[in-house]
């Protein structure tokens, strides 16, 4: 990553669970949460596991071309090159049409691979990507072997499963990232603006294995963004916004083009706080990668649950945005998915959604998405305030309910309410020990 230097793993089957949530309130019944909906999907649509052995083979292969070239895999350096090769030549065994796109930096050559599978609609590409290069200190191992490395494998399963996308689907490594973001801003400079309006989204993965890692979302495009929080989620892992990097990885190039964008990242040399460390184990008061563009970035320098976490992450949003299959909600939708943090036992927080162009009053079965990641529900409850300051409760407080999140659609009758005006679901966390936050809110108008 081109920075300035400076658990729970429980699969939650508990998302069926936030259905119970309503049990006993008068004003308002929860339908099937998002994971019962899910489950309905054709099991050829859900992504593969992502072999984290697979992965990390190809982690030792870059560190044994490094050790081979001076230690570094740096732009310019025949470690570098020698990356791409051993990338290219994996990609071509797999059937992908493989492009080598070269650029002059530094008075030298620099490369950027470009990879597509065959097939999916030409007109909607979804693209993933990562930088292959290193820093001449070190082989760049977690920085950004990692992030090449998952992205490399999830390609290899998307040829190994035989999996079809509706959309099109592209791969891409980068060279002298730690330079500037030279070689995507070389990519997305040279594509034509007829080829840049067919990019539908960016997905960026730089340092996804940090050895004291945290659980980091880009908080770019919401859809991008609701995608990997879904699935963390799901896995009962909280997610903060990524701050760190933003602006200093190979998104920022796309993103500046208009192109949607989003990704994951586990730390560099920030560090991590007490607060990160209680939801993700590790050690607070440390970075979230001491070996940061240093000689030490090598192999031992990988956190393997946060490689096989976000490996896993990564197919299951190319699974998700390139398949074609999401149903558009019914009827009118009013969302808000800016995160709000709720504090732990103290004032209640408020997400708003602005409703316009309803005529007369709201419905008697107002749909209410309640998105709300949180260590322990039961400390929550959770309102909606109609336009003229009306409150309805959806989910009572409850200090017998330990699962994690509340994430489910209420059923409000509302039919005494104009429709039009400001919405806000309101939470309190009232007891003490942990935390969370407001992922999204939404109110669906028939």
């Amino acid at each position: 990553m081109n920075l300035p230097a400076r658990h729970r793993a429980l699969v939650v089957a508990g998302l069926a669970l936030a259905g119970l949530l309503a049990g006993g309130v008068p004003a308002a019944t929860a339908e099937p949460a998002a994971a019962d909906t899910a489950a309905a999907v054709p099991a050829a649509l859900a992504a593969p596991d992502i072999p984290v052995a697979n992965v990390k083979q190809h982690l030792a292969d870059l560190q044994s071309i490094a050790n081979a070239n001076g230690g570094n895999r740096a732009h310019g350096r025949s470690g570098y090159r020698a990356s791409i090769d051993f990338v290219k030549a994996k990609l071509d065994a797999a059937g992908y049409t493989t492009t080598l796109q070269q650029f002059t930096y530094n008075g030298t050559t620099g490369y950027n691979l470009i990879a597509d599978r065959p097939g999916g609609d030409p007109d909607q590409v979804i693209m993933a990507g990562a930088h292959l290069d290193s820093v001449t200190a070190g082989p760049g191992i977690n920085d950004n072997g990692s992030g090449s490395a998952a992205i490399l494998e999830t390609a290899l399963a998307v040829a190994r499963t035989g999996y079809q996308p509706a959309k099109h689907l592209r791969f891409g490594w980068w060279g002298a990232e730690e330079l500037g973001l030279v070689g995507s801003k070389y990519y997305v400079n040279n594509l034509p603006s007829t080829e840049r309006a067919k990019l539908k989204g960016y997905l960026n993965f730089d340092m996804i294995a940090s050895p004291n890692p945290g659980y980091f979302v880009y908080d770019d495009d919401p859809t991008i963004e609701k995608t990997f929080k879904d699935y963390f989620a799901g896995l009962g892992i909280p997610t903060e916004i990524e701050t760190e990097g933003d602006g200093r990885s190979d998104h920022a190039p796309f993103k500046n083009a208009g192109i949607p964008v989003g990704g994951l990242f586990s730390g560099a040399d920030y560090t991590k706080t007490s607060a990160q460390a209680q939801k993700w184990g590790g050690t607070a008061g440390q970075a979230f990668d001491r070996c940061y563009h240093s000689s030490c970035d090598t192999t031992a320098n990988i956190n393997d649950t946060a490689l096989d976490r976000n490996s896993d992450a990564i197919a299951h949003a190319i699974w998700t945005l390139t398949s074609g299959t999401t149903t558009p909600p019914t009827g009118k939708v009013f969302e808000n998915t800016t995160d709000v943090s709720i504090p732990d036992n103290g004032a209640a927080v408020t997400s708003a959604v602005n409703v316009t162009g309803i005529t007369g009053n709201a419905p008697s079965n107002l749909a209410v998405g309640v998105d709300i990641v949180h260590t322990w529900r039961g400390d929550l409850v959770v309102d909606l305030v109609a336009p003229d300051g009306t409150v309805y409760n959806l989910k009572p407080f409850s200090s017998s309910d330990s699962a994690d999140n509340v994430q489910t659609t209420y059923t409000v009758d509302a039919s005494a309410e104009s429709a039009n005006g400001t919405w806000t679901l309101r939470v309190q966390d009232r007891a003490t020990y942990d935390t969370g936050y407001i992922n999204g809110f939404k109110l669906t108008f028939p």
